[in-house]
């Protein structure tokens, strides 16, 4: 044997398995807690629904409401997370360690002004909004204390996200759900006592859980901020406007995009709540328990993101490529389990939450729909997660656009005012967006040249 084909041997069989090893090992490394967080950060609005179920169809869709509000102002605010995570990762990646926290601390002041407008606006308007999107009094009574109370202390809500997006961009992934596993604890430990004046507190009833949300929110956020600060993450200083200006540009695409997907849930969901409130309460629960799922394919689009990042910024390509592949392949074999889940089991996840027979029913087939996105919604994901981190969030905005508003938005609307179909028919529709978002994200960075990406 030739010693040249001894070496090429050796690299084939040692030292290639061996870095797909590693990086599987850092893909899993960065997603589990992101995984972990993005589970326990959703089971904060699952809890507000589950524990005010008791109080019936119109407490669950006014709370349900009440979040998807939140969601719809977050949009800005993941943008300038998703920005800040991107630029850090490059710069942290590049050995640019002092620009990473000069870039964190812009991140950071930026945050706190847009808070202090997001409350005002929703302290203000939540309640107008809710009844343009044709909430009923019966929701009404219950959303207007609720609405009120969570966009009061909206700024813990966008301390924890700019702070978690913060450490995710340096691969640290592990603080950030020690943060959010804090929030949980609290917020079950205070919420069910203030909704059900249970152990000598008053009974708040829907308002008590925007109470419990508020101050577990608030412990989090100091938490976050201690270790930030404790880690040397950020440094505290003049604000740095180019950096800002770097992290904008990539993170006002994603503002962009989250709006057009949360301006386009709200239409949708409006022509949900057309169809009573038993069909909009069985959707609100049939979100909170499908948002389970997202939790593996977040995860992974975060650590593709994040790892694509890092290694573009110090120009190490091929391991860009394995990060994404590695991360996709999990993605795809953990949804297509819940994609199982949902098929055969909707009537035990769906009773755990209500026994209201028609919510039951209709809860039913809506995550029967949701099984066979799964599979596009682990793809889109991660395709997504890769390109931003390549810095390609225009490309990632326009397909959501034409997703949402092209497909999802104007094909319900169809069904739902004109034709007058079923409630089936509207939900099947968001089956079509995500084939669609699937294929144009997979397309795209397909397309992509890894080795001509400067950030």
């Amino acid at each position: 044997m030739s010693p040249n084909f001894a070496v090429f041997t050796e690299q084939l069989f040692k030292k290639r398995p061996t870095k797909r090893v590693s990086i599987r090992r850092n893909v899993l490394n960065l997603s589990l807690p992101v995984l972990l967080s993005s589970l326990f950060q959703r089971l904060v609005s699952i809890v507000d629904i589950f524990i005010v179920g008791g109080l019936g169809a119109a407490a669950i869709a006014a709370t349900g409401l009440g979040q998807l509000l939140i969601f719809v102002v977050m949009t800005v605010f993941w943008g300038l997370a998703t920005g800040t995570t991107v630029v850090i990762a490059h710069l942290w990646g590049g050995g640019r360690r002092a620009e990473a926290r000069r870039a964190a601390f812009a991140a950071c002041l930026a945050c706190a002004g847009m808070a202090i407008i997001a409350s005002f606006l929703g302290w203000y308007f939540g309640e107008e909004l809710a009844r343009f999107l044709g909430a009923r009094e019966d929701v009404l009574n219950f959303a207007s204390g609720y609405v009120k109370l969570v966009f009061l202390y909206f700024a813990f809500t966008a301390g924890l996200n700019i702070l978690s997006a913060i450490m995710h961009g340096t691969g640290n992934t592990r603080t950030p759900m020690e943060g959010i596993i804090l929030v949980n604890i609290l917020h079950v430990l205070i919420a069910y006592p203030l909704v059900y004046g249970k152990f000598g507190f008053p009974q708040l009833g829907v308002t008590g859980a925007a109470y419990a949300i508020n101050i577990s929110e608030l412990c989090g956020f100091l938490y976050l901020l201690v270790q930030a600060l404790r880690k040397n993450y950020i440094k505290i200083g003049r604000p740095d406007l180019p950096l800002f200006r770097r992290v904008w540009q990539v993170g006002y695409p994603v503002a962009l995009e989250r709006i057009a997907q949360q301006s386009g849930q709200l239409f949708y969901s409006k022509f949900i709540i057309s169809y009573g409130t038993a069909a909009y309460a069985a959707h609100q629960i049939g979100l909170s328990i499908e948002s389970l799922s997202f939790m593996p394919g977040a995860g992974m689009g975060i650590a593709a993101s994040t790892l694509m990042g890092q290694a573009l910024g110090a120009r190490k390509i091929s391991r860009a490529r394995i990060s994404h592949n590695e991360a996709l392949r999990l993605a795809i074999i953990v949804m297509a389990f819940m994609a199982a889940l949902f098929f055969f089991m909707p009537h035990l996840l769906i009773g755990l939450f209500t026994n209201d027979p028609e919510v039951i029913e209709k809860g039913c087939v809506f995550l029967r729909l949701v099984a066979f996105a799964q599979v596009p919604l682990a793809i889109s994901f991660v395709y997504a997660g890769s390109l931003r981190g390549t810095g390609d969030t225009h490309y990632v905005f326009l397909v959501t656009l034409i997703a949402m508003w092209g497909i999802r938005v104007l094909l319900s609307y169809i069904a739902a005012v004109p034709l007058h179909l079923s409630l089936y028919m509207v939900w099947g529709v968001f089956l079509l967006d995500w084939l669609f978002r699937a294929t144009a994200f997979a397309w795209r960075y397909k397309q992509r040249d890894l080795h001509q990406i400067i950030l």
